[in-house]
């Protein structure tokens, strides 16, 4: 009988530790951590870009793993192919960010993401489907699904999307997004 005891006592503290964990803290982000938060936070006001958008397009490129190199050649944290990067620094002039720089180093290859997605957002009027298609995809082919109404455009007809490896991304990208916000309050 006192065996029997000892486990309801273990059983007890056990559920109420639990309890006490899962109630009592912010548990998801366990699952749905955020790397880099004061580079993405400093870019992101500096491009006026959400930086929950920023956070769920690393999670998607990288999960935040740096030195990444794609089987195309797209280099750093957010998977910046070499053409786009070269046309961003050359557009940009950021005098910190190097394309050297940018597969190693965190803080220049969100610096220069970042200013891309809000060339993007700037682009496509603010419409974060688009920006993160576009992303994926290049402005030019989403701009010419648009055009040719392929697509609308909107969250609700991502199936839509012509391309499939960009209809994934744009989910996936959408669904960090909508766990990030709906775990952080701010960022």
């Amino acid at each position: 009988m006192k065996w029997l005891r000892k486990k309801r006592v273990l059983l007890l503290l056990f559920i109420g530790f639990t309890a006490i964990l899962f109630l009592g803290t912010n548990w998801m982000s366990w699952f749905y951590p955020i790397h880099y938060k004061d580079e993405i936070r400093k870019h992101s006001l500096t491009y006026q870009m959400d930086p929950f958008l920023v956070a769920s397009i690393i999670r998607v490129e990288t999960n935040f793993k740096t030195g990444r190199e794609s089987k195309k050649g797209a280099l750093g944290l957010m998977q910046l192919m070499p053409d786009t990067a070269k046309w961003a620094l050359e557009k940009a002039k950021l005098p910190d960010v190097s394309l050297e720089r940018l597969k190693e180093e965190p803080s220049s290859n969100i610096e220069l993401g970042t200013w891309y997605l809000s060339t993007l957002s700037r682009q496509f009027d603010g419409n974060r489907t688009a920006v993160i298609a576009a992303y994926n995809a290049g402005p030019g082919k989403v701009q010419s699904w648009l055009d040719e109404g392929k697509w609308d455009g909107t969250e609700a007809a991502v199936k839509d999307i012509p391309f499939g490896e960009t209809r994934h991304y744009v989910q996936r990208v959408i669904y960090y997004y909508d766990q990030y916000t709906e775990l952080y309050s701010e960022f």
